[in-house]
């Protein structure tokens, strides 16, 4: 029952923080971001047995452990832009925000270029 942790969690920290911009507007971010920081941390647990399970996986198989790894780096930038993009935008900075996304996305791309290598690299070999 995780989930209703998390839910719960994240309804305290909307209600404070609607509490928070009646009286003190500028303490409502503080308020959303320790309470991402909060629900972030409460993940962790969960994160770690995600990595361990496909460390697992990697080692069975032939399957290159690096890739997992670039993977799973990749992964936790979408999660760490999703959540600086959200913060940007509570707080009414959308051009902040929209260039937060814009660069994350340049990142990734950049982090999967091995990986469209190698898928390109496999395809031409299958083709006759």
């Amino acid at each position: 029952m995780e989930i209703v942790k998390i839910v719960g969690i994240g309804f305290m920290t909307l209600i404070i923080s609607l509490v928070l911009k009646e009286y003190k507007k500028e303490y409502a971010i503080y308020c959303s971001l320790i309470g991402g920081i909060i629900l972030l941390t409460y993940s962790f647990g969960t994160i770690r047995e995600i990595v361990n399970f496909l460390t697992k996986i990697a080692d069975k198989t032939s399957y290159n452990s690096e890739f997992i790894g670039l993977l799973l780096k990749i992964t936790g930038i979408a999660i760490l832009v999703e959540y600086a993009t959200s913060i940007c935008k509570d707080s009414g900075e959308t051009a902040i925000a929209s260039k937060i996304d814009f660069a994350g996305k340049i990142i990734i791309i950049s982090m999967s270029i091995p990986i469209i290598s190698l898928t390109l690299t496999t395809l031409l070999e299958l083709l006759p």
